[in-house]
């Protein structure tokens, strides 16, 4: 299955809008919705504590702990639903991939704020592998020069069993976000897999 090329100054994005088949996306999600040890962390941001707007979970192979605003990540193992997704992702994007983030956004008013996957431990240009699972939802991204530049941001919307690739620089070039929506939506999981170079990063805080 070939991905539809989305052509952007100082970036490389692949989409397949569907990966995942759509009996076989809702099997998946609804393991994954059930399974998965959901946490709702906390993140030290101006010496207060927040709530981050959605739960998450961190998978992985031994020893890749992310470490930020005061919260410590570690992996929990592979599962047979996460390695089969996995095995799925890699033989679309030829990449291999050593750890999983799993952000569940229940509602409209779970997000996921601007930021880039540019954390050195990631490398210089990371491949991140956004799978989306559940509720489609609207995916943005702006440039960081874009008004200087003239480029304009671009908007994706995601539906269940879509893959979005990016690579190259991407990551450090522009930056993407989850938006709050109002209209009424469904629960979403999306599955952003990534290689950590060393045992430990830095996330995005919101």
């Amino acid at each position: 299955m070939l991905p539809v090329n989305i052509h952007v100054p100082d970036a490389q994005l692949n989409f397949w809008p569907d990966l995942i088949s759509a009996q076989d996306g809702e099997s998946y999600f609804q393991q994954l919705l059930s399974d998965t040890q959901w946490r709702q962390d906390k993140i030290t941001l101006f010496g207060r504590l927040f709530d981050l707007p959605r739960l998450q979970a961190w998978h992985g192979d031994q020893g890749m702990i992310y470490r930020y605003s005061g919260l410590e990540l570690s992996p929990e193992p592979w599962n047979p639903v996460l390695l089969a997704l996995k095995e799925a992702v890699e033989q679309a994007c030829q990449t291999s991939f050593n750890t999983v983030l799993l952000n569940l956004y229940r509602d409209g008013s779970d997000s996921n704020g601007w930021h880039s996957d540019d954390e050195k431990e990631l490398g210089e240009q990371p491949v991140i592998a956004s799978l989306s699972l559940g509720q489609e939802r609207r995916f943005r991204l702006k440039h960081k020069d874009g008004k200087s530049r003239g480029i304009q941001p671009l908007s994706l919307d995601l539906p269940s069993g879509s893959l979005l690739v990016m690579s190259g620089s991407t990551q450090s070039c522009w930056q993407h976000c989850i938006p709050k929506t109002s209209r009424t939506v469904s629960p979403r999981i999306n599955l952003t897999f990534r290689s950590v170079i060393h045992g430990s990063s830095q996330m995005p805080a919101l």
